[in-house]
């Protein structure tokens, strides 16, 4: 019995000494965490040289790219910055910085890819150490989209799994701290092939995040690690369907490999082309030829300049005539693999017929 106790008084005491999520976010963000659990831990020098390191990248960060899309959006696609539809950021890794930065109206935030989950951080459930070297991972693991404006998705893969911060979740909690929001609740969640959120056995893992956005209204972003091949859909379709119960919403594709360039990866293509009632994306999305002009008005911001060496099988002549005959405006920011500002190109999509409704998911 008096080992009960102890165990119970343990767990008592484990429980009301973790910080709350949003805490966590901000100490891996390096912002100032003063009068809350993790102040001690805020002390240490790997804290101090991680918050300095952190500070002097967004600074270049934001003058040199977010402040610039910030602007931007509203002042040229002012009725997609303002829309609070859902946003399906297919291919997105747990890029929540750049999907708040182009839509930060948006009610939902639904990403994927193939990089883990992870756990819900404890910071100070690790040794100084550990932490210090966690912390250092987590700087290497964003190095590449803080300076380039995209995941290297095997390197960090590579990164994130060296950690005992492990996942994409600290990477979320580090740009929603970041971008001024403020986290309310974290919860692990899966889901089962009908697209319902479920206790049972799943091969859909994910996270949920409730959280404040800067404008003040309650807002809730999904991540989940899914194969989104035509094979993976119709081995796992829980992500797919889950997104289907959205009914219309927004769509936003960014360095995603020119994935859905290929027949392989028709049925998620479709599905955007189906669902969104606006779509903004970098080359590497869905090629111009699926645009039904019909059914799609596109318009095109900045200079397509063809795909980077890596990707030079995917130029597409008929976007490059597109560009030479008429743009619609200059891009005063980079993005994607072509991240230098002046050889960047946005496509705007926006459908002219309508799209589905949400339907209720099934908790």
């Amino acid at each position: 019995m008096k080992r009960l106790l102890l165990s119970l008084l343990c767990l008592s005491f484990s429980l009301q000494a973790a910080a709350p999520p949003d805490h966590q976010a901000r100490f891996l963000a390096g912002l100032a965490v003063d009068a809350t659990e993790l102040e001690p831990e805020a002390r240490e020098e790997s804290w101090q040289v991680h918050a300095s390191s952190f500070h002097r990248a967004w600074l270049d960060l934001e003058e040199r790219q977010l402040a610039n899309i910030r602007l931007w959006m509203p002042n040229t696609l002012n009725h997609i910055y303002e829309d609070t539809s859902p946003l399906f950021y297919t291919f997105s890794g747990p890029d929540f910085l750049y999907a708040n930065a182009f839509f930060p109206n948006a009610s939902t935030y639904i990403l994927c890819g193939r990089e883990p989950v992870g756990s819900l951080p404890e910071v100070t459930a690790l040794s100084s150490d550990t932490r210090a070297a966690a912390l250092g991972n987590l700087r290497t693991a964003l190095n590449s989209i803080l300076s380039f404006s995209f995941f290297i998705t095997a390197d960090m893969k590579n990164d994130l799994s060296q950690t005992q911060l492990s996942g994409t979740i600290p990477v979320l909690y580090v740009f929603l701290a970041r971008a001024g929001c403020r986290i309310t609740d974290a919860e692990l969640v899966k889901l089962d092939d009908a697209g319902n959120l479920t206790s049972g056995k799943s091969k859909t893992p994910g996270v949920k995040i409730s959280f404040i956005g800067r404008s003040g209204r309650n807002q809730t972003l999904y991540y989940f690690t899914t194969d989104l091949s035509n094979w993976g859909i119709k081995n796992n379709p829980g992500y797919m369907e889950f997104c289907k119960k959205q009914g219309q919403g927004n769509a936003f594709v960014k360095a995603a490999s020119y994935l859905m360039h290929m027949d392989e990866f028709s049925s998620v293509r479709n599905f955007l082309l189906a669902n969104s009632r606006n779509l903004i994306e970098d080359d590497s999305g869905i090629p111009l030829k699926y645009f039904d002009p019909n059914q799609w008005m596109v318009s095109l911001y900045g200079n397509y300049p063809g795909p980077i060496e890596l990707f030079k099988q995917h130029f597409q002549t008929d976007l490059d005539q597109a560009f030479k005959a008429a743009v619609s405006g200059d891009l005063p920011f980079g993005v994607g693999y072509q991240w230098r500002p002046g050889i960047s190109s946005l496509i705007v999509g926006t459908a002219y017929r309508a799209v589905p409704k949400a339907q209720p998911v099934e908790e």
